[in-house]
């Protein structure tokens, strides 16, 4: 029964990526090209994502609505910037009920768009704004080369969609969602981050401005973990969203979107992932715990079953598996749940059971090492402290990886060399053709220009110009 061993993370991290998200069951490639199937443990990990999220965004005045899959193509064409932006990525249906349509339907890329055409309905006053909306849904943005979770052609995710009175109340939105998606991904997820803007070539399409929250995968490149963006007044004058303010007088709104992907379970899998598996956060993990019975007989197992009855009504408040399946030895069901990254294992023998004990097992720290022998009374407390440090003892390993790859070369020479294996802190002069110079030579991209700035001002990493800003530069998913 003994299953296939993982590529060594190290050796050959793609591969391992890859055999990792198929042996664990999160998700399996779909008969459409370019679609995935998310499995139900995948699912679980996504659900538990939602859940920290939508609290997030309830308590800071968001609502969840449903907005249709179909975005008639017209919508698409009025604003200029965005159409040209997604246009290799749409899919168009020109076919429906048996029939040519007369007008081509773009199955949904994002939806901008169709909110903007139905804020400009709603909105009529004043009165009427702030408007925040929130959407969970699956968009369709056409790709041929899949990587699970990373980049698929349906993906699923929320997009916020606000409209506002004022430049500033847009501006602050971005930013506050912007320190939604940083505290989730470092208090929930315990994936360190960096807030940043992006720059103009890489900002989204009808944007005025982006930003972004930034992570290092295990690999050391970038992945765009969550975006928020300020949309200035360029949606609403495409589509007449307009109020009447205290004067009296006609106004265009300013408007936000926002969103957060199942990429983001890439981002999970590719940061605390090690040779054995998956390494799951605990305050995200489907399981937080697993309880695992060792016996030897019947007698045994009816003592142990007993035992586990009364453990698992302790641990009530908790995600806990109990694996009593028939037939697999205790080590294999071991490595099963090392590798699918349950954060806690609970081991209960005869032994354990005479001597009012269970063993936990930390998978952040594997062998002896992490193996701890508990009183079961207090179990509770005690299995909640354990959780809260894996998930403190994780987010610092990330953390200090991310410190230990990000430097700040003094040269170009120095500066190619730090982009093939990390990231690149730089001053940059924040043209266009030197960020596509710079692409061109070393495939690192600007990742975003981070908010906290040091004073002062430098000189451009690539041409020498003068430099007012710091960007971080490097590879990316």
């Amino acid at each position: 029964m003994a299953k296939e061993q993982l590529p060594s993370r190290s050796q050959d991290f793609s591969d391992w990526y890859n055999r990792l998200v198929l042996r664990a069951e999160l998700a399996d490639y779909s008969p459409v090209r370019g679609c995935m199937v998310v499995r139900p443990y995948g699912w679980a990990l996504w659900e538990n994502i939602q859940s920290a999220l939508d609290q997030r965004f309830k308590a800071t005045g968001h609502v969840n609505a449903a907005f249709p899959v179909f975005i008639p193509f017209s919508f698409m064409e009025r604003e200029r910037e965005h159409v040209e932006g997604f246009s290799p990525e749409l899919a168009v249906v020109t076919i429906g009920g048996g029939e040519e349509l007369e007008e081509p339907l773009v199955v949904r890329p994002t939806s901008e768009t169709i909110i903007g055409h139905m804020y400009a309905k709603w909105i009529k006053s004043y009165r009427d704004l702030p408007v925040l909306i929130n959407l969970w849904n699956s968009v369709v943005r056409w790709e041929m080369r899949t990587k699970l979770f990373l980049r698929t052609t349906e993906f699923f995710w929320q997009e916020g969609h606000t409209a506002h009175g004022t430049e500033d109340e847009a501006r602050a939105e971005t930013l506050q969602m912007l320190d939604v998606y940083a505290d989730f991904a470092e208090n929930e997820a315990a994936v360190p981050v960096i807030k940043g803007r992006k720059s103009e070539s890489e900002k989204f399409a009808g944007a005025k401005t982006s930003y972004s929250i930034e992570a290092m995968m295990g690999d050391t490149r970038a992945l765009q973990a969550g975006t928020s963006h300020n949309l200035g007044q360029n949606f609403a004058r495409a589509f007449e969203i307009r109020y009447l303010d205290q004067e009296n007088e006609l106004q265009y709104c300013w408007t936000t979107s926002w969103g957060l992907s199942t990429r983001f379970i890439g981002a999970i899998i590719m940061v605390h992932g090690d040779d054995q598996g998956l390494i799951m956060p605990p305050r995200l993990a489907p399981y937080q715990a697993v309880i695992v019975p060792i016996f030897r007989n019947d007698d045994e197992r009816s003592q142990v079953m007993e035992n586990i009855a009364s453990i698992q009504s302790q641990l009530s408040n908790l995600r806990v598996k109990l694996d009593d399946r028939d037939g697999l030895t205790p080590g294999y069901k071991f490595n099963d749940w090392e590798l699918r990254g349950v954060p806690l294992r609970i081991e209960l023998g005869p032994k354990d059971v005479s001597e009012g004990t269970v063993t936990l097992a930390r998978r952040d720290q594997p062998g002896k090492k992490g193996k701890t022998v508990v009183k079961q009374e207090g179990l509770t407390d005690v299995v909640g402290d354990v959780l809260d440090d894996i998930h403190a003892s994780i987010f610092q390993r990330a953390q200090a990886f991310l410190d230990e790859n990000t430097h700040q070369p003094e040269d170009y020479a120095g500066f190619i060399e730090v982009v093939r294996s990390g990231w690149a802190d730089v001053w940059w002069c924040g043209d266009s053709e030197c960020e596509a110079e710079i692409k061109e030579e070393t495939k690192a991209t600007t990742r975003c220009i981070p908010l906290d700035q040091p004073s002062g001002e430098g000189t451009c990493i690539h041409c020498g110009q003068p430099a007012s800003e710091r960007v971080i530069f490097a590879r990316a998913y």
